[in-house]
């Protein structure tokens, strides 16, 4: 499926929740990895603000991509920033919904 770039140049962006490791599998611990480099994946959540309104994301980042010590409340940068939407069929039910995902985040407004 397509992804579509999200233009954040002139939005405010702080660190809602902490990065947390990405699974595939909670119940055995397997991690989530990037398919091109292999580096495991985090899920951090950014509140974005821009034009007067704000919203909470839940973004996937590399983990190399993510610097040490984001906490709730850090204001942020996010590079190569993209959605994509899905839609898969788990026991019969259909599920679809929009992923985010970013190259990077760097600490600093």
């Amino acid at each position: 499926m397509p992804s579509f770039k999200i233009d954040l140049s002139s939005a405010v962006v702080f660190v809602a929740t902490a990065p947390e490791p990405k699974m595939v599998n909670k119940k055995t611990g397997e991690r989530a990895v990037d398919r091109e480099t292999g580096a495991d994946l985090s899920s951090v959540g950014l509140l974005i603000s821009d034009e007067g309104e704000g919203n909470l994301y839940q973004v996937t980042v590399p983990e190399t991509g993510l610097p040490e010590g984001l906490v709730p409340g850090t204001p942020v940068r996010v590079v190569g920033l993209k959605a994509r939407d899905w839609e898969n069929e788990f026991n019969g039910q259909k599920r679809h919904g929009i992923s985010f995902r970013a190259v990077a985040i760097t600490a600093g407004a």
